[in-house]
């Protein structure tokens, strides 16, 4: 346990987060996605589980200590409903809430198509599962990066 985080950031996630650059992406799926084998083609090759978890505390706890990219006018795309790819459903809605809060203004949620979302997530650095087993709740989440001073 550590002061001031997040106690849903587990030590491999906080790993994980950390060892990303300025524009890995980091896949958060729900626990339908095919996490397993997906994972194992990312590039550190990790699936983080977080079991019993809903999606927008999950999102919370992660965006509480990642920057989102500020460069790119994606930072967070979402699986599109099939057949329907401007539906949003509620777990959807509720991250979208979840980065607004993070951000301090609306942030918009770039589609992709489920399959395309499927190749993005192999080219993501790590995949975070949750235990929300709600469809379509997958994200992926592009890193920014934190300016300063070397102390």
């Amino acid at each position: 346990m550590l002061k001031g985080l997040d106690p849903l950031l587990s030590p491999d996630l906080l790993w994980v987060l950390a060892a990303m650059g300025h524009g890995d992406d980091l896949a958060l799926v729900d626990a339908n996605h095919p996490a397993e084998t997906i994972a194992r083609a990312t590039i550190s090759g990790r699936l983080i589980v977080l079991p019993g978890v809903r999606m927008a505390r999950a999102a919370r706890g992660i965006l509480s200590v990642f920057p989102l990219d500020g460069f790119v006018p994606d930072p967070v795309r979402r699986m599109e409903v099939v057949g329907d790819p401007a539906a949003l459903p509620a777990v959807q809605g509720e991250v979208q809430a979840e980065i607004d809060r993070a951000e301090g203004r609306p942030q918009l949620l770039q589609g992709i198509e489920r399959f395309a979302f499927y190749d993005a997530a192999r080219r993501a650095f790590a995949v975070v599962q949750v235990g929300d087993p709600r469809p379509y709740g997958c994200f992926l989440l592009r890193k920014g990066v934190i300016a300063g001073d070397v102390p």
